[in-house]
């Protein structure tokens, strides 16, 4: 069941958005009804990328479990629908308590066949305006070098800035290192950016 007090002011939501190739797209925050398109989008995420998620969304109980323990507050899943698929998954993380509840952590994948349309882009720009219009001060997220630049890309685009780089900190399926890229949006600068042209991503 979602959890019915919710930090967030989510009444902007479904929200449409035109992609850079004028492919319209829904974002909206997931339900427990969403399990199975959201089961099927990460089946069409190549391994290599789902290697660096931190649980198995291959696996249909981790997906059962995200639908039936949803709560808005601890983490928010936004979705992006073409019709009723989903081809973007973005969440936003925070500490509802303590020394971090104003720190919020962005976590996003966006579907292959999406890729370099602007839609990645597109839903860090959703994630921060809900994070701004909620006074989180801060946002980070973390990347993997080499494999996830484009990534890299668009956070740096919407005005993340790189604050560190944790060298060979990870490593891909065959045992490679990877440096691990750790970015923060300071949310007072947010929009000298939130309005501008999406990048291809």
């Amino acid at each position: 069941m979602v959890s019915t007090a919710h930090t967030y002011k989510l009444s902007a939501y479904p929200r449409k958005s035109l992609l850079r190739d004028k492919t319209e797209v829904v974002f909206r925050p997931m339900t427990p009804a969403d399990a199975p398109a959201l089961q099927a989008f990460f089946q069409r995420v190549p391994a290599k990328d789902r290697f660096y998620l931190k649980e198995d969304v291959t696996s249909p109980k981790i997906i059962d479990r995200w639908a039936k323990e949803l709560d808005y507050d601890r983490a928010l899943p936004i979705l992006a629908f073409v019709g009723n698929r989903v081809v973007a998954d973005g969440t936003l993380h925070r500490q509802r308590a303590g020394a971090r509840r104003h720190i919020g952590e962005i976590r996003a994948v966006v579907d292959p066949e999406f890729r370099n349309r602007g839609l990645g882009t597109r839903l860090f720009q959703e994630l921060l305006e809900i994070a701004h219009e909620n006074d989180l001060e801060r946002v980070t997220i973390e990347l993997v070098a080499d494999e996830e630049d484009a990534a890299i890309k668009a956070a740096n685009w919407v005005g993340f800035s790189r604050v560190g780089t944790m060298p060979n900190f990870v490593r891909d399926s065959t045992g490679h290192p990877h440096d691990l890229v750790v970015m923060e949006m300071l949310m007072s600068r947010w929009y000298e950016w939130g309005r501008q042209e999406p990048e291809q991503f």
